[in-house]
């Protein structure tokens, strides 16, 4: 059993036990950051004359040598060992003997797991944020091809008013560029290192903890050493942000399987991302649809588990904080995959313009529109929503829509009607005549995709 604290101790450490704090089984995520927040930390060393020039040479030689061979399959991970940080000192150790013995100086395993975690977050909220402008520009190219693509809008799961495909992406667009500010938001307020922290106390080494920080683009060093090695904030923050966008995710996935079902049938999903049943052969299922609404849930749990984990815990390190990788780095999986295969399915939906367009029609989403009309005649308006009101259920009676009814039965209900109301009820006049900014007619649509595409053309994280 490899570790590092052997001296303290006469007895053997129980083997379940042992198991059980260990955590090299999940933590050797860690490995490439190990690796270089080590580099970093010798680096300052021998700056600073702790280490000499040829000590740090041959432990970042080593520690070079270390990665390279794990990388290529050349060594093997040592799951004896209790952690990655145990594998790394112990294979460095020897691999060049006395020198590696010094790379520990002046850190503490407590400060040394909060920077490879901070690493490790950072790499993945930059990820996070590529994956996510990649699928702003596909909701952004639907948008421009489907300004004039009526359908409707609902409210309560009914038929509301019409709008555009453009339109009803550009909600989503809101949503997830709200998700790219919360990455930004993230990455900014965790950017800081805490390497040098040690246990808790700082260290009696004179460390130059601004370099280091700077080996490491960090915007500089954490300014509390206990909490340096116990905050979690960052990472609760991240499993909020990642739930955030599992939730948008899973609002979409549930719109396109309503979609693509016999009764709607507005989209066409990519056989790539479809399956079918064993017993029915007419079935094309929207599992991928369905996994990413269903995995919602593992992320939401993730985040709960590290807030109730952290919700008891006092200054400043203790064991519990471990629980913050297992779930963490699965949270960050399913989001990662999740984006992706989103995206895809995305990419290579096909759209029932002409359904989307009938069933817009079908469900008086132009009634409001209606109601306008007569209020433009001189009708107070809530006199005209109750005539409204009764021809729809003129309509409901007789199963036709209020465009269909002829000038004589429209008159029968209010004389203020005239030929023009059939211009005024057509669906392509009750979307383009919404021009206030965030509405879907062209004119405000396009003022909005200009602005987006203003907005993707900035640098990412």
């Amino acid at each position: 059993m490899a570790q590092l604290w052997g001296g303290r101790f006469t007895g053997e450490t129980d083997r379940m036990a042992y198991e059980f704090n260990a955590s090299i089984r999940f933590d050797r995520r860690l490995f490439h950051q190990d690796i270089q927040g080590s580099i970093a930390h010798v680096t300052m060393l021998a700056r600073q004359g702790i280490l000499t020039e040829e000590e740090k040479d041959s432990i970042v030689r080593g520690l070079t040598d270390i990665r390279e061979a794990v990388d290529a399959g050349d060594m093997e991970i040592d799951e004896t060992c209790e952690d990655i940080h145990s594998f790394v000192e112990a294979a460095l150790i020897r691999r060049i003997g006395e020198a590696g013995k010094k790379m520990h100086t002046g850190r503490s395993r407590n400060d040394q797991v909060a920077l490879d975690m901070r690493l490790y977050t950072r790499e993945h909220v930059k990820e996070t944020d590529a994956l996510l402008k990649e699928l702003l520009r596909v909701i952004l190219a639907v948008m421009e091809e489907n300004v004039e693509t009526y359908m409707p809008g609902f409210t309560h799961l009914q038929k509301a008013q019409p709008t555009t495909l453009a339109h009803h992406y550009g909600a989503y667009f809101e949503m997830f560029k709200r998700d790219r500010q919360r990455m930004a938001d993230i990455y900014k307020r965790m950017n800081y290192c805490p390497l040098g922290a040690g246990a808790l106390a700082g260290t009696t080494y004179p460390l130059d903890r601004e370099y280091t920080a700077s080996l490491m683009e960090f915007a500089g060093p954490t300014l509390n050493s206990m909490d340096s090695v116990s905050d979690r904030d960052y990472l609760i923050e991240y499993l909020a942000a990642l739930s955030t966008i599992m939730m948008h995710l899973s609002r979409f996935c549930e719109e396109i399987i309503i979609w693509n079902s016999n009764e709607y049938q507005f989209v066409e999903i990519d056989d790539a991302y479809s399956t079918g049943s064993s017993i029915m052969p007419q079935k094309k299922n929207p599992d991928i649809a369905e996994l990413v609404r269903g995995k919602t849930g593992r992320v939401y749990g993730a985040l709960t588990a590290l807030l109730t984990t952290m919700k008891g815990i006092p200054l400043a390190y203790n064991k519990d904080m471990q629980e913050d990788k297992e779930l963490s780095f699965d949270a960050m999986d399913t989001v990662r995959d999740c984006l992706i295969l989103f995206t895809g399915m995305l990419r290579t939906m096909k759209f029932r313009k002409e359904r989307m367009a009938a069933s817009a029609m079908n469900g008086f989403t132009n009634a409001t529109d209606a109601a306008d009309y007569l209020v433009g005649k001189g009708v107070p308006f809530r006199d005209a929503h109750g005539i409204i009101g009764r021809l729809v259920l003129y309509c409901v009676e007789k199963d036709t829509s209020i465009d269909r009814l002829s000038l004589e039965e429209l008159r029968t209900v209010s004389d203020k009607f005239e030929e023009d109301i059939y211009d005024a009820v057509a669906l392509k006049t009750c979307v383009e005549k919404r021009l206030t900014l965030g509405a879907p007619g062209r004119e405000a649509m396009e003022k909005v995709i200009k602005e987006h595409n203003k907005y993707l053309m900035n640098a990412d994280l």
